[in-house]
């Protein structure tokens, strides 16, 4: 049997002949009748045949929600456009009757082109000379805004909305095929998703938070009908500027017209309209400088999270394309900031340092195993605003520029463009690692001077002599026979410098590589190199740049015992469906680890490393003193680690470890290298540490160090 239901095109063609889409195109614009009409109904039938048979939805831009560890405490949002999809059950029943009523009264009549509607605009506007009334059901309504949302070039925009009446043809052939394809509750739920309400705020969700900071499903009568007017005309009704006239005018309307529909009674209807408009307003967060001032230092940690997106492949082919879907794709992200560590951390590092300082004093703290940093914190704003700034630290620049402090949006702790500082002793640690690797042993013994001539040319580094590069202990009472733990826990410059020799500086710079250092100045890149590393006697000394996010999880990688992850600033990133994100059948947020060092040889670096905080080594001697035992003794459980400072105390670093938490410190000038920090700064990092592990471990197992076998012992 023949299917005589009329196509898309008939249901068009059947309002030409009636006349009806010429009133139409009057009715919604200022064109003459002859536009369309003189066109005859063949000639109307057949333009139409050229029309896009069904309408192409992209689906719209959404808001990313950007979450701390607990999964509810907001950092902030990344958006276009303010969206969230939302449910009609999670709407208020309000408004959706306030929309019907003050858009399409006969929404739920019409089949997507009200042909009565048409008519009586018509008259209308005929009768007035011009445009008085537009014919546009809710689904043309919809129709037009998935044209502007799907449009991928300004032509495409343009054409969306331009006052044409080709426009209006494609429109409500459009809309025919929307109604034949969705429910009158679909093109509901999706005009209300997409409408726009100024202030930037596109669609419900957004337009309940940004006008009374409440969910759609709390909407009140009056708030609905306030909001169902704003669709109309935004700007013209804005209930937000001095003067409310205005708006009260047309949610009035809106509410007569919602009695009208029998949609609510008289007496809400009037008690509704006595109500005063009573906005609550709030301006949602977009971007990493837009995060609450209560909790502003988090804006370090979210530039991190923000450029370590742009590097995933999993959001697009490149960095525009993935910061594109950042703020569109409507993602869902718990990051790895642990609230209540990051708390601890501020108030440690602002006790020893005070925003305004020109000197950073800042830590951040990784979780090994999994590599996920749980604190990135520093004693300065997150803020582009700088008029305020102190004067910068190198007098040669001091009366053209201020300095970065106490406000900035340099990333101080890692993750951007900046090369870091230099780490010092820290770096002693990639040295040790590579001897234990190449076997050999903790007990590896050698006679420290106070001066040593190295077999290493001149180059960059603390102290030289004629050709050769001769580095000196900082303590005549470093002298005489060193082992790893005594020359680790002391930190004696002539015992690593003979160790290097030993091992090969190649060694030591391909060790901190696979723990995850990179090279980032063009010094540090050419001393690197293969032609060049085997020379770079001076970087067991910590004469290359370093950020505390590399060193923080270079450390955390001795503490798994050799599993090197991926320093990660996530915990979970789930699609607007609520789908884990996953590329390449690896979830995106899950740990990236592998093993770097092997477990020997992790524990028994560990127990050296113990010789620094006063803890003690449990296989061997630490020749009775450490460098930094005031850490063991402030935070009373197992607890290894290495300070680190350069020379004249350019910076000072602590970093420390136990097997849950990692955590590295530092204090210097990031304006300018030369403003020497001092001796009266050298402790601050190794306090900041320990207190703040000490915090963040509180109530948890005081675990033990797994201590190294004979292999690496003797």
């Amino acid at each position: 049997m023949t299917d005589r239901r009329p196509t898309v095109a008939g249901r068009v063609a059947l309002l030409i002949r009636a006349g009806l889409i010429a009133g139409l195109v009057i009715a919604g614009l200022s064109y003459p009748l002859t536009a369309l009409a003189g066109m005859g109904v063949k000639a109307g039938t057949d333009a139409l045949e050229n029309l896009p048979e069904q309408l192409t939805e992209v689906p719209s831009a959404q808001t990313t929600y950007v979450y701390a560890k607990d999964g509810k405490t907001l950092l902030t949002t990344f958006y276009e456009e303010y969206r969230r999809q939302v449910a009609l059950k999670g709407m208020s029943p309000y408004i959706t009757q306030a929309i019907v009523a003050s858009e399409d009264t006969r929404f739920y009549e019409h089949h997507g082109v009200d042909a009565k509607g048409v008519a009586r605009a018509f008259v209308a506007n005929q009768q007035a000379g011009g445009v008085s009334q537009g014919a546009s059901t809710l689904t043309m309504q919809y129709v037009r805004m998935a044209l502007r949302d799907s449009a991928s070039t300004p032509k495409e925009a343009l054409e969306a909305t331009e006052q044409t009446a080709s426009r209006k043809l494609r429109e409500m052939r459009l809309a025919i095929e929307v109604e034949q394809r969705l429910s009158k509750q679909q093109i509901l739920q999706r005009y209300l998703n997409a409408a726009y309400f100024g202030h930037r705020a596109y669609g419900i969700y957004a337009a309940s938070e940004v006008f009374f900071s409440k969910a759609p499903k709390n909407l009140t009568l009056n708030e609905a009908a306030l909001l169902a007017g704003l669709v109309k005309a935004p700007s013209a009704y804005d209930p937000a500027t001095k003067d409310q006239a205005a708006a009260q005018t047309r949610r009035n309307y809106v509410i007569d017209q919602m009695l009208k529909m029998g949609s609510i009674t008289a007496a809400q209807a009037a008690s509704a309209k006595k109500a005063k408009i009573k906005l609550k307003l709030s301006t949602p967060p977009n971007d990493c400088v837009s995060v609450n001032s209560e909790h502003n230092d988090w804006g370090f940690f979210c530039d991190y999270f923000k450029n370590w997106w742009r590097e995933q492949p999993a959001f697009g082919k490149n960095t525009l394309d993935r910061e594109e879907n950042l703020r569109r794709g409507g993602y869902r992200v718990v990051t790895s900031i642990d609230p209540k560590i990051q708390a601890s951390a501020m108030k440690h590092v602002l006790a020893k340092e005070k925003r305004n300082s020109p000197f950073a004093h800042g830590q951040v703290v990784v979780q090994p195993g999994s590599g996920r940093i749980v604190s990135m914190a520093v004693n300065r704003r997150y803020s582009l605003q700088q008029d305020d700034n102190g004067r910068h630290s190198d007098s040669a620049q001091s009366d053209d520029v201020r300095g970065n402090y106490p406000n900035t949006v340099n990333p101080l702790l890692g993750g951007g463009d900046m090369a870091g500082y230099q780490a010092g002793s820290t770096f002693k640690i990639f040295t040790m690692l590579a001897a234990l690797e190449a076997g050999m042993p903790l007990s590896t013994s050698y006679y420290s001077p106070p001066r040593f001539v190295s077999k290493y040319i001149t180059a960059p580094g603390p102290a030289t002599c004629g050709d050769n590069w001769c580095p000196k202990n900082s303590s005549p009472s470093m002298t005489g026979n060193q082992t790893m733990w005594s020359g680790f826990g002391k930190s004696v410059n002539t015992y690593f410098v003979q160790l290097e020799q030993r091992v090969g500086a190649e060694k030591a710079v391909a060790m901190a590589e696979k723990l995850g250092l990179k090279w980032r100045t063009e010094v540090d890149k050419n001393l690197a190199t293969p032609d060049h590393a085997s020379g770079w006697g001076a970087f067991t000394l910590g004469v290359s740049d370093a950020t505390p996010v590399e060193i923080a999880n270079a450390f955390a990688t001795v503490a798994a015992e050799g599993r090197y992850c991926e320093p990660l600033p996530v915990m979970a990133i789930r699609d607007p469906d609520g789908k884990d994100v996953s590329y390449q059948g690896k979830l995106v947020a899950a740990p990236r680890c592998k093993r770097v060092i092997s477990e020997n040889v992790a524990r028994a670096a560990t127990d050296a490393a113990s010789c620094v905080t006063g803890y003690g080594a449990q296989r061997g001697s630490c020749g009775g003193w450490g460098t930094s035992e005031m850490v063991y003794a402030t935070i009373g459980r197992p607890i290894a680690g290495k300070s680190g400072t350069t020379d004249n105390n350019k910076t000072a670093w602590f970093s420390g470890f136990t097997p849950q938490l990692a955590a590295s410190a530092f204090v210097a000038d990031p304006d300018n290298p030369e403003h020497y920090v001092g001796t009266g700064r050298s402790t601050i990092s190794k306090y900041t540490v320990a207190e703040t592990l000490r915090d963040a471990l509180k109530g948890q197992p005081k675990l033990k160090f797994t201590p190294p076998s004979d292999k690496l012992v003797y």
